[in-house]
């Protein structure tokens, strides 16, 4: 077979296995077929999937960037989202349960016990949900005061901050509903429904923060307008697939009558997973309180700006670890424990060659991203420090966000919460404090502290990942 043959063939099957991966293909068996290719349709979407998300922090930041008020626009956006990660936290932990569960039982080859269980998780998220909104929406003003916004910056971030919290049950079914279809190795709807909210958020953003037409300008409120309807449409997305009765998971009405064991079963997965995202989301907002009071409507600007680009490139890092939850779940499902620690290093090598090329460019590069998305000079120059600072730790964010995943995979979501309480609370919490108030070095100290307790926390989840309680957890 001549060179040019064998260059054809591979270009071939890259472009086969690439078009398997945008499509969504349910009848590969991540079980027993190829794991490098397993890893690849599972990872592609994701990879996707989370960059749509990032995207929708970015869009909103790049247009409330030009709003004549642009330090309070910047900072009632960032602060907002700081709050809204703990609706993430809970949407995410309780997405993890749900793929862990659904994956177990794909991988034993039960899809009718995977669709309830898919569907009992919904339930939980639905009666959480409408707590959180209800609070969110009256609450919105004090929330954005105890964040350290000025009078001001809350007065001027109200409605932007009602309208996110109140409608953030978009977002917790947006991050269940793609956890179920992960779990069941479609992780090609899940992209699909992130790009089409996206794109209707990036349609949508100009015309009601700026006016077009008979619709006014909404200005900042506008923003949060746009993102909401974004996600809402990306969730009736999702759910035309659900019930459609075309995938692996068929759903019918009678799933959705609440089943207290299956509903207990996914609960005790599910709260270890939501308390370890909890702990690394009030680690977040403690620092971005710890930012604004020591740096001023300024300085949290241009931490909060930092951190979106920042999570521009952590969440991409985020889909491919998610591979290794799929993966996991699957074949522990199977009884296939060295296919799952295979598929673990192999997600893991991806990722880290992703973040390192992602950190040469942040550190090349980093002024001109960060002037793309405001004017302001001062908040330039924090965004700037901040982002080449906590850059410094993305190879060990690649490698943790992984192990994380592993292990929340196999349902084994005590080991993480763990090491997220001593690594954040403990640690990043107590560091971030000494350093920008002990030793006078403000937003500076927070900065740094973010990448040291990083690395930290990596380290223990790889100790840990080898001593194998993973591999013995009943799901």
């Amino acid at each position: 077979m001549t060179e040019t043959t064998l260059e054809k063939n591979l270009f071939s099957r890259i472009f086969t296995t690439l078009k398997q991966a945008i499509k969504g293909d349910e009848s590969f068996d991540y079980t027993s077929g190829s794991i490098k290719k397993g890893v690849i349709l599972l990872a592609i979407p994701m990879v996707l999937e989370m960059l749509m998300e990032s995207v929708f922090a970015l869009v909103d930041l790049y247009f409330v960037g030009h709003l004549e008020q642009s330090s309070y626009a910047i900072q009632a956006v960032g602060l907002t989202e700081s709050v809204i990660t703990i609706v993430y936290s809970i949407a995410i932990g309780i997405s993890m349960a749900a793929t862990a569960v659904v994956a177990r039982r794909i991988g034993e080859k039960d899809p009718v016990a995977a669709a309830k269980a898919g569907m009992q998780a919904i339930i939980i998220a639905f009666v959480i949900n409408t707590i959180i909104s209800i609070f969110g929406f009256i609450y919105a003003k004090d929330i954005l005061l105890f964040m350290g916004a000025s009078v001001e910056a809350a007065e001027y971030g109200l409605n932007f901050t009602r309208i996110m919290i109140g409608g953030s049950l978009c977002i917790m079914l947006l991050f269940l509903i793609n956890g179920i279809f992960r779990g069941a190795g479609n992780a090609a709807i899940a992209m699909k429904s992130l790009w089409l909210a996206n794109i209707c958020n990036i349609i949508l953003c100009p015309i009601l923060i700026n006016g077009f037409g008979p619709i006014p300008a909404f200005g900042l409120m506008g923003a949060a307008m746009a993102t909401t309807i974004g996600r809402s449409i990306g969730v009736l997305y999702q759910l035309y697939h659900l019930f459609n009765g075309r995938g692996i998971l068929k759903i019918i009405p009678s799933y959705f009558i609440p089943d207290l064991e299956q509903i207990k079963a996914l609960v005790k997965i599910a709260a270890p997973g939501v308390l370890q995202f909890v702990i690394a989301s009030c680690s977040w907002i403690f620092l971005a309180q710890l930012v604004a009071t020591t740096g001023g409507d300024h300085g949290s600007a241009g931490y909060q700006t930092a951190l979106r680009i920042m999570m521009f490139f952590i969440l991409p890092a985020w889909g491919l670890s998610n591979a290794a939850a799929t993966l996991v779940g699957q074949n522990l499902g199977a009884k296939k424990i060295e296919r799952a620690e295979k598929s673990v290093f192999t997600t893991a090598k991806y990722n880290v060659i992703f973040m390192a090329i992602i950190t040469v460019i942040t550190l090349i590069f980093s002024r001109s991203l960060i002037s793309f998305f405001t004017n302001d000079l001062i908040i330039q120059k924090i965004a700037v420090e901040a982002l080449q600072t906590m850059c410094l730790g993305y190879v060990f964010y690649g490698i943790g966000m992984v192990l994380i995943n592993t292990f929340n995979g196999a349902g084994d979501t005590w080991t993480p919460t763990m090491i997220n309480f001593f690594g954040f609370w403990l640690f990043q919490i107590p560091l971030a404090y000494l350093l920008s108030k002990y030793y006078k070095m403000g937003p500076t100290g927070v900065f740094i502290a973010i990448p040291i307790a990083e690395t930290a926390i990596t380290l223990a989840s790889i100790v840990l990942y080898k001593r194998g309680k993973w591999k013995r957890i009943k799901v």
